[in-house]
């Protein structure tokens, strides 16, 4: 049974994994939190959807198993990465964590969709470090059809990481025939330029690891037939965007 099941003290966790090397500076201890409010097309993690089909951990448990890779985190300039699914859907239980991560010393960062209301989003800021914002179009029919779910709340997250001042790394998903054109590409580009927080963008090629997991989830899967995009094209997305 897990102790202290108050609200915010516990939630639900898909997995751990204790030696990210991509999801922020340095080594990352990565929780991946179930629940997402978004229905992403080509999502390689449909098994994080449901939030309650993970295990229920306590902040407690948590922090006692980081404190047992804190020396190498630091030694690293790493620190801690709350992922998922997407980690806003569980606002109190991730607010919990991070301020618990920042009363350890260590970097804390969150990636996200954005797709929360601004009071819980400003107050997750308070304690993240950094921010890795998945940013699926910045055409609003696009992102739209791509998530289930509406663009606004995460253009104002981003806004509200650069009033706050938080440090922001924006991903792109690279997916041929739906997010691949130069026009949209360039159109997001000149959105971000006036955000001084935002450190890189970095470009992700859709691929097709995933797809096993909605045939096994038996959800509906409309991208089969959808190729990676190429070396040519992923190269020139990176230097509109990057």
């Amino acid at each position: 049974m897990v102790a202290n099941r108050k609200v915010g003290n516990a939630g639900y966790v898909h997995s751990i994994y204790t030696s990210g090397m991509v999801d922020g500076p340095g080594i990352r201890y990565l929780v991946f939190f179930s629940g997402c409010a978004l229905r992403c097309k080509y999502c390689h993690n449909p098994d994080t959807w449901n939030m309650k089909s993970g295990k229920l951990m306590t902040v407690d448990e948590i922090i006692e198993d980081i404190k047992g890779y804190k020396s190498y985190l630091e030694f690293s300039n790493g620190g801690v990465t709350i992922t998922g699914g997407d980690p806003l859907v569980q606002g109190r239980f991730l607010m919990s964590l991070l301020e618990r991560c920042k009363a350890e010393g260590l970097h804390t960062a969150i990636d996200t969709s954005g797709y929360g209301n601004r009071h819980l989003v400003e107050r997750v800021l308070q304690y993240t470090d950094l921010m890795i914002l998945d940013i699926k179009s910045i055409d609003p029919t696009i992102y739209e059809y791509i998530t289930g779910v509406p663009l606004d709340r995460t253009l104002e997250t981003l806004r509200i990481s650069k009033e706050m001042g938080v440090k922001v790394w924006i991903r792109y998903v690279l997916v041929p025939g739906l997010t691949d054109k130069p026009e949209d590409m360039q159109k997001l580009a000149d959105y971000l330029k006036p955000y001084d927080n935002i450190e890189k963008v970095e470009v992700i090629p859709f691929h097709k690891a995933g797809e096993f997991k909605w045939q096994d989830l038996m959800h509906k899967y409309e991208l089969w037939d959808t190729q990676p995009p190429t070396q040519e094209s992923i190269d020139a997305a990176r230097r509109i965007l990057e």
